[in-house]
C-alpha cells in the first residue's frame, strides 16, 4: 500500500490569546491526499484552512495529532524539500524580472543554473508569459503575477503542491490554462492540495474535496458524491395547470415552477414515473425530463449554514 503524499490524523490546533482565551482552529481533522490527486480544501473564513496549511509547512505546530508529507513528519525539514507552495496574495519584489525571480526560487531549491533556465522557459511558455521573462515584476498585472507565483512554486518539480487561490485575478482563459497545467502535474504523480473560494474552479479541477467548518471536517468525498443530493428533476411539459400541480403534490412530491418548467423533488424513480403517468393520463405532452444536480456551491452553502 502506497504512502499518502499528504496525511493528517486527528489534527487539533488551539491558539491562546494574551488574555488567556482559547480559540480552536482545528478540531480533530483527518484527511489524506494521494499521489497524482487533485484535492480541494474548502471552508469559510476562519474555518481552519490556513492553519492546516501552516502545519503542513512547519510554520506552526499542532496541539495534538500528526501530519506527514510523503511519509515524513512535518517537523522534519526534509518533508518540505519537494513541496511547492503558492500563498494567497503573495508578493514578489517589483524590481526583479521573471527570470530573476525563478532563478532565486530555483537556487533556494538546490537547482543548478542549467536546470533553472530550462524549467523557467518551460513554465513561462506554458503559463503564456514567456515574452515577459526579462520585464520587471512591477509592470505585471495581477493575473501575470499570479502565473509567475505558480511558476515559482513549480520550478523544482515538486511532488506536493500547496496552492492558495491560484487563479485569483486570472482571466477565464488563464484559469483554464492553469487547470490544464495542474491536471498535467497530477498526471505526472504530483499531489495537489488546492484552496480556493472560486467553487466553480474547484468543481472543475478537483478529484475530491473536503469542507471545513469551525475547525471540523463537515464533509468530504468526490465532487460527484457531494453534489448528488436529493432526487430532483426538470420537467418541461404542456399543459401543466394548477390541478396537475396539486395532484403531483398530493403524492408527496415537491413541485416548483421555474422559468417555464417544473422542478420536481421525488422519493425515487418509481415516484417520478408515477408523476409522468399522471401527466399523460390528463393528456399532457412531455418534451423534457432531466435530473438536476446540485452545484458544489449549493452544497458548500448548506454545510456552512448548518
Amino acid at each position: 500500500m502506497s504512502v499518502p503524499a499528504i496525511e493528517v490524523v486527528a489534527l487539533h490546533k488551539v491558539y491562546r490569546s494574551t488574555l488567556g482565551r482559547t480559540i480552536t482552529a482545528l478540531d480533530g481533522v483527518d484527511l489524506s491526499v494521494g499521489e497524482g490527486e487533485l484535492f480541494g480544501l474548502l471552508g469559510p473564513n476562519g474555518a481552519g484552512k490556513t492553519t492546516a496549511v501552516k502545519i503542513l509547512l512547519g510554520l506552526t505546530r499542532a496541539t495534538e495529532g500528526s501530519a506527514r508529507i510523503a511519509g515524513l513528519p512535518v517537523a522534519n525539514p526534509e518533508s518540505r524539500r519537494r513541496v511547492g507552495y503558492l500563498p494567497e496574495g503573495h508578493k514578489i519584489p517589483g524590481y526583479l524580472t521573471a527570470r530573476q525571480t525563478l532563478s532565486i526560487f530555483g537556487r533556494m531549491s538546490g537547482l543548478d543554473g542549467a536546470t533553472i533556465n530550462r524549467r523557467a522557459g518551460e513554465l513561462l511558455e506554458t503559463l503564456r508569459i514567456s515574452q515577459w521573462i526579462d520585464v520587471r515584476v512591477k509592470k505585471f498585472s495581477k493575473g501575470m503575477t499570479q502565473r509567475l507565483g505558480l511558476a515559482a512554486a513549480l520550478i523544482h518539480s515538486p511532488n506536493v503542491l500547496l496552492l492558495d487561490e491560484p487563479t485569483d485575478g486570472v482571466d477565464p482563459v488563464g484559469r483554464r490554462e492553469i487547470r490544464d497545467l495542474l491536471r498535467e502535474e497530477a498526471k505526472n504523480g504530483t499531489a495537489v492540495l488546492l484552496n480556493s473560494h472560486l467553487l466553480s474552479e474547484i468543481e472543475l479541477t478537483c478529484d475530491r474535496v473536503a469542507v471545513l467548518r469551525a475547525g471540523k471536517l463537515a464533509a468530504h468525498g468526490t465532487v460527484e458524491e457531494l453534489t448528488r443530493g436529493s432526487a430532483k428533476y426538470k420537467m418541461v411539459a404542456a399543459p401543466v395547470d394548477d390541478s396537475l400541480i396539486a395532484a403531483f403534490r398530493d403524492t408527496g412530491a415537491g413541485v416548483e415552477r421555474v422559468n417555464g418548467h417544473v422542478l420536481l423533488s421525488v422519493n425515487d424513480v418509481q415516484h417520478l414515473n408515477a408523476l409522468v403517468d399522471q401527466l399523460r393520463a390528463r393528456g399532457g405532452i412531455l418534451s423534457e425530463l432531466s435530473p438536476v444536480r446540485s452545484t458544489l456551491e449549493d452544497v458548500f452553502v448548506d454545510l456552512v449554514r448548518a
